[in-house]
């Protein structure tokens, strides 16, 4: 029986390529494949399992990175212009002195190897100031050289690279993207061929055409990943494919002519291009690591963008609602503070809730990623979650703020993450890919308990292997089954949460049947992740709050939201299923229309605890800004003289004079 069911199976698993089956072996599962296998005990648990590491910067810690150098950047830097500027030598050189690109780099080789939490913290705040800076500050701290050195280079190469990465020595860039390979980062890349060169070296021949290369234009060091192709078989068999290199500037052959301008946001962006003759010592790992560098990258890179671009949304999210709700308290129309119209409440419970959820996960994903876990899939959700959420924050500040987020001055605390937002949202693969194929559809391979064993199985044609997960994997779609039937008596948040989760696990499971069709099912697969990455989200605000206790109602509200979208998705997935969805027509359950009251009761617990504008504040730069300007006016008598020569200086639209 077995024999023919595996060989049935065979036609049934979808065509996985080879970079694809690479990203499915990268990385580690582990909150996320508790919410696929519904188990609630280790996700109830969460806070005994992951610790909030919050930073206080009042703190002058010690060598090898003072926080308090963070306040000197920003006081010096905060308001530059990055790139292009008479100041741009100036500033690299000043961020690669004072240890501001050696946050991943080992003590041992002169680097400052901060926590992930650290790093997502300095990160938040040098973009709270200035993104272009944050942006910086960040790309050699995640998506560099100095990552890929760090777990692939060979001990000469580390020995060479790492000191200099962490004393600014080299700034690094790395390119991957080029104008025919996007969101499809492996499809077409440049290709190089193995051959001898005059001297009876091996080396590798290739075109590099790369774009959107942040840093580029400032970058001494480039890394570079293109196809390695050895049709002569110089390097043996087996030895082909994508393959990662370092290239100092000024190498024969490499160019760095030109740069882009995303949207005037001010980080140095750019190409890289021309014919260049590669040696075996510039593979980052040498000749042995030749055809690695997908996995390379999926296993750096792919933690990388859940630490970072999350990073730059939650300092844009942070910014604009802890500004927007003094800027609310404070300005008047028609007699009456903005924070006491409806209209202006609505906005403001808007931007609360996703900076919330924002932190929380972020939160939540950095203390997963300290305990040395790299989870792919969290961080596509993370990058995709928090970016999204980032914009509509700003969206509904950019509506209350007015003509004061639509004229340029110094007051205008949101337009440079205004313009800055589609910026997080494209880059690292982009949200709509990331959301249609990745989250769940890589998710569930890699995150389901019991489906990639039998993938695998079936791929290593192992009909032993293939017997034993098989009946792993039915236990678990009837146990899946069983629990999502048990009917909910309770009205308890928490509960309501667990139950969903049991009721997304059977439901994965049907739409697992889909097969290799669910590629093109992207309507699916999306709602399928927005489900999955709501469930995380939500498990994130009640680790948050058992971590910080600071709002039980914040906390209540932003779970009660999420549960509510992700059954009105479930909903939508039932009705499109027909006569198919009969295993799945049990999840169909009424949502309840949010009570206008609630969001009346959100603004009052905002009045009443001011715990959360602090936790909200935190990591936001507000020294000699207009939201220091804002905090000075939240503190004085509003009957004062000081309070309103204050108060006519933050409402100020930014004026300049007319040209002759």
């Amino acid at each position: 029986m077995y024999k023919r069911v595996f060989q049935f199976a065979k036609t049934f698993v979808p065509r996985i390529s080879e970079t694809e089956l690479i990203a499915l072996r990268s990385g580690t599962s582990c909150v996320d494949r508790d919410i696929f296998q519904g188990n609630i005990y280790a996700l109830r648990n969460l806070n005994k399992k992951y610790k909030y590491e919050k930073h206080k910067w009042q703190e002058n810690d010690n060598i090898p990175f003072r926080k308090s150098k963070v306040n000197e950047l920003l006081q010096k830097y905060g308001n530059a212009e990055i790139y292009p500027s008479s100041q741009t030598s100036e500033i690299f050189d000043y961020i690669g002195r004072n240890n501001f690109l050696s946050f991943i780099i080992d003590t041992s080789y002169g680097g400052s190897k901060l926590s992930v939490s650290e790093i997502s913290s300095i990160l938040t705040k040098i973009t709270s100031c200035n993104p272009a800076l944050g942006v910086s500050v960040m790309v050699p701290n995640s998506l560099g050289p100095g990552e890929l050195l760090s777990h692939y280079g060979t001990a000469a190469q580390k020995q060479y690279y790492l000191p200099k990465l962490a004393n600014g020595s080299f700034i690094p860039c790395f390119g991957l993207t080029g104008p025919n390979n996007g969101s499809d980062a492996a499809g077409s890349i440049d290709k190089g061929v193995v051959k001898y060169n005059t001297k009876g070296e091996k080396v590798i021949e290739v075109e590099v055409n790369k774009r959107y290369i942040t840093l580029a234009p400032v970058a001494n060091l480039v890394g570079l990943a293109f196809r390695v192709r050895d049709p002569d078989r110089l390097l043996g068999a087996g030895k082909e494919g994508i393959t990662v290199a370092l290239l100092e500037k000024g190498h024969e052959g490499l160019l760095q002519e030109t740069h882009h301008d995303p949207l005037q946001c001010g980080f140095p962006n750019g190409t890289v291009k021309g014919k260049v003759s590669i040696t075996m010592d510039q593979i980052i790992g040498g000749e042995p690591n030749i055809g690695n560098g997908w996995k390379m990258l999926m296993e750096c890179l792919a933690a990388g963008r859940g630490v970072s671009l999350p990073a730059t949304a939650n300092a844009s999210s942070k910014t604009a609602t802890y500004g927007m709700y003094l800027y609310s308290k404070h300005r008047k129309q028609f007699q009456i503070p903005l924070l006491r119209m409806q209209g202006v409440q609505e906005k403001l419970v808007e931007m609360v809730y996703h900076t919330w959820v924002i932190q929380s996960s972020i939160a939540l994903t950095n203390a997963i990623l300290d305990t040395g876990e790299k989870p792919s899939v969290l961080s596509a959700i993370m990058k995709q979650q928090t970016t999204d959420r980032a914009r509509e924050v700003l969206n509904h500040g950019m509506d209350v703020h007015a003509g004061s987020s639509i004229c340029l001055g110094e007051n205008n605390f949101m337009e440079k993450f205004y313009r800055a937002a589609p910026v997080g949202i494209t880059v690292e693969g982009s949200n709509t890919l990331t959301r249609n194929l990745i989250i769940f559809g890589q998710g569930l391979n890699k995150s389901h308990p019991h489906l990639y064993p039998v993938i695998d199985s079936i791929l290593e044609n192992n009909q032993s292997a293939f017997e034993s997960s098989s009946v792993n994997l039915l236990q678990h779609v009837g146990n899946s089954y069983l629990r999502s039937i048990m009917p909910t008596i309770t009205s308890d948040i928490y509960v309501r949460l667990y139950s969903q989760t049991h009721d997304f696990s059977h439901l994965a499971n049907i739409v697992a049947l889909k097969g290799g069709n669910l590629k093109s099912e992207q309507f699916l697969s999306a709602n399928m992740a927005d489900i999955f990455s709501n469930l995380y989200l939500a498990y994130s605000v009640q680790w948050f709050e058992k971590q910080t206790n600071t709002s039980e109602f914040l906390t209540n509200y932003c779970i009660e939201r999420l549960l509510d979208d992700n059954q009105r998705i479930i909903n939508r997935i039932v009705s499109n299923y027909g006569v198919f969805g009969v295993p799945i027509l049990h999840l169909r359950k009424s949502v309840s229309d949010e009570k206008y009251v609630k969001r009346t009761e959100l603004i009052e617990e905002l009045e009443h605890n001011p715990r959360i504008m602090e936790e909200i504040k935190n990591d936001v730069y507000v020294d000699d800004t207009a939201l220091g300007n804002l905090t000075k006016l939240d503190m004085l008598n509003p009957q004062s003289d000081t309070y309103r020569k204050l108060y006519n200086q933050v409402i100020q639209v930014g004026e300049f004079p007319n040209q002759a």
